[in-house]
């Protein structure tokens, strides 16, 4: 019996530091879900970016200010920035959710 007061004492205060810093550490995932919301909208825009450059590029080579050669380096390099931003998107999950909440 000596032994069992002790223990219940460390459950209870065990409880209470959890019940007690419970809105601290929703406030800090709050946080990290804005964080997320507000990386997510800066990729999204330079996806757009991106989108927008590699057709002023085709319309430029099909205006003639470009040789085909340079067109598609410049088109390959643009794709490649293109890929990498859609991976940094799909790095961060679905649209509301983190990388680890996938199915």
């Amino acid at each position: 019996m000596e032994t069992v007061a002790p223990v219940l004492v460390i459950v209870v205060l065990a409880v209470v530091v959890m019940l007690v810093s419970a809105p601290l550490r929703a406030r800090t995932s709050a946080g990290a879900e804005d964080r997320d919301a507000e990386r997510r909208a800066d990729l999204e825009a330079a996806k757009e970016d991106k989108y927008r450059e590699i057709r002023e590029a085709e319309l430029d080579f099909r205006t003639a200010k470009f040789s085909e050669a340079d067109w598609r380096a410049l088109d390959r390099e643009l794709r490649g920035e293109a890929m990498e931003i859609l991976h940094r998107l799909d790095a961060l999950g679905p649209r509301g959710e983190g990388p680890d909440r996938y199915p």
